[in-house]
């Protein structure tokens, strides 16, 4: 019996921690090839050794998503090692979060080239392949901040927002070429940047209680879970969803007010 991912040939960035990370667990464990992205070369290259290792198949690129050139090398080389991909995971992204007068342009630029300007790059590099292939999957990992506002995150939720377009357009624009387009957007993971962000308060446990007062089920998601997810996205087993967005965050997004 195939595995869910059989014949997945799986470019996934941000891919050396955090959700991403377990992305790639989740989706070697389904029978898929895959193409780790991330621009920490150590990490990324002790990570995939770590997958190679347990038996998958998994090559990596230490590259950076702004560099259209460079993500378009690694595809190529990914397509000669063992064939073309057929589906991919943005997932990489950065946390830009300021007030929108104190937003420098730095910060500006730097939250829309990870954000959006990445993905998209990833995006261009592989869907002539998918188009060529006579269809595949691309899968853009949002989040709540794409549809949902929280003062003082200027200006990460419009890049999330503009992901989000993007995800509707490119749907639309090659659903005829049997190419599905969608997002995934998670709310609160017990990723690494979480558990820093609590760190960085006076008092870490009371910060993690007040992010866990968010929730209806009193909890946040972890990596995993989201992973599930993924796989199910990536999967065939939704072959008629494009265009559109699973929000996968316990609830948060739903309740108006905390209970």
């Amino acid at each position: 019996m195939s595995k869910r991912l059989s014949g997945k040939r799986i470019m996934i960035t941000g891919a050396a921690q955090g959700i991403g990370l377990a992305i790639a667990k989740g989706f070697v464990r389904e029978d898929a090839s895959l193409l780790l992205i991330d621009r920490d070369e150590a990490l990324l290259n002790a990570e995939a050794l770590k997958l190679r290792e347990e038996g998958y198949r998994v090559i990596a690129h230490a590259v950076d998503i702004t560099d259209a050139a460079a993500i378009r090398q690694a595809t190529s080389q990914a397509s000669d090692d063992f064939g073309q991909i057929n589906a991919l995971v943005n997932n990489a992204g950065v946390n830009v979060f300021s007030e929108p007068l104190e937003t420098t342009d730095d910060e500006w630029n730097r939250c829309f080239d990870i954000n959006l300007k990445g993905a998209w790059n990833c995006s261009k590099a592989v869907l002539p392949g998918l188009i060529e292939q006579g269809g595949g999957v691309i899968l853009n990992i949002a989040s709540t901040h794409a549809f949902t506002i929280i003062p003082h995150t200027f200006p990460y939720p419009l890049a999330k927002h503009a992901l989000l377009g993007m995800t509707k357009s490119l749907g639309l624009e090659y659903a005829a070429k049997n190419v599905r387009v969608n997002a995934l957007a998670p709310g609160y993971v017990a990723t690494q940047k979480v558990i820093d962000y609590w760190n960085s308060f006076p008092d870490p446990e009371a910060a993690k209680a007040e992010t866990m007062k968010l929730h209806p089920g009193g909890r946040i998601a972890s990596p995993e879970e989201i992973a599930m997810a993924a796989v199910f996205m990536i999967s065939d087993e939704c072959p008629f969803m494009n265009a559109t967005c699973l929000t996968v965050d316990g609830g948060l997004s739903v309740q108006q007010h905390p209970a």
